[in-house]
């Protein structure tokens, strides 16, 4: 059933990559109460603050896209950190929402989610079926929690909640930060520095031999809506190209595009993380939605965004 285009929507994270995403796309197709809130203004993690505020706003459909993320130093170094900041938002913001009799919420996981080793392409039916990767084992396990809590509700009071797992994004509102930052933004960053320096060698984490799947934030997005209009069932859904290639030949599409006499010197001694992550998008293109944005088009215009950024942000500092 397609939602109300008037229906008051909240979206928890609107700030970071995927949360600005669906504002865009959201008001693009209509929608004109949106609501959203800083951290400063509501705390995800506080149960009694959020309650309150669901209380007081009264929201209609719900997209969780709020969380603590980052690359693989970010997990490695502050597991605790990832593990409780994410179980606590997930927890709240769907108690909230059944408590306030919100009529539909969409929850957005993670694709490191599944074992490992999973058979690739990923399918839904690998979730608990092995280990996971240790490098970010606590950011996997509280976005597990997340789906399975989303599916208690479901059973338990009918709501109507379902979960989404994204394969690896980027696009504008991404983190380029090197300590935090997942594979492309980084690498995007370490081009950019490159660029404006004599020394153009450009270090990328593990051997560049792992192979990884990258879908621009607004095919996400679009993918979002997709579902919150189209999709009412227990099971999570993939969202992804489908595709996948190695990051040493992500590295080569960005230095190409970016710093093109750059030089890649891989550091073996660093982690690779999973050997290959590519997603099985069957589920979700059989309902009717596939992604329209080429990769090397998204890097492309992505750069342009991040350098319109850098050049916004020295006029203010020079002001």
């Amino acid at each position: 059933m397609v939602i109300d285009r008037d229906s008051r929507v909240f979206v928890a994270g609107h700030g970071g990559l995927v949360g600005s995403a669906i504002v865009r796309r959201l008001k693009r197709d209509g929608f004109t109460n949106l609501f959203t809130a800083t951290r400063a203004e509501l705390d995800l993690r506080n149960q009694l603050e959020v309650t309150r505020w669901f209380e007081e706003n009264r929201p209609d459909h719900v997209f969780l896209v709020a969380g603590t993320v980052g690359g693989i130093m970010a997990n490695s170094t502050r597991p605790a950190e990832f593990i409780y900041d994410n179980m606590m938002i997930h927890g709240t913001v769907v108690h909230a929402a059944h408590l306030c009799g919100v009529s539909k919420l969409l929850y957005l996981g993670s694709s490191c989610i599944y074992p490992r080793n999973a058979d690739q392409p990923i399918s839904e039916k690998a979730l608990l079926t092995g280990p996971l990767e240790p490098t970010n084992e606590a950011y996997a396990i509280a976005k597990i929690a997340g789906i399975k809590l989303c599916q208690s509700y479901r059973e338990q009071y009918g709501s109507d909640f379902i979960s989404a797992m994204p394969t690896n994004l980027y696009g504008p509102n991404d983190n380029f930060d090197l300590t935090s930052s997942h594979v492309l933004p980084a690498l995007m960053r370490k081009f950019h520095d490159a660029r404006a320096s004599d020394d153009k060698v450009v270090e990328v984490w593990g051997t560049g031999a792992p192979r990884r799947e990258f879908l621009h934030v607004d095919d996400l997005a679009d993918a979002c809506l997709f579902l919150m209009d189209n999709y009412s069932d227990v099971g999570h859904v993939n969202i992804g190209t489908g595709v996948d290639l190695p990051i040493g030949k992500l590295a080569a599409k960005i230095r190409d595009i970016v710093c093109p006499d750059a030089t890649v010197q891989f550091d073996a001694s660093k982690p690779n993380g999973m050997p290959r992550k590519v997603l099985d998008t069957s589920k979700l293109n059989r309902l009717g939605w596939e992604p329209t944005i080429d990769l090397e088009d998204g890097i492309t215009t992505t750069y342009a965004w991040f350098r319109e950024q850098i050049a916004a942000d020295l006029t203010v500092r020079g002001a």
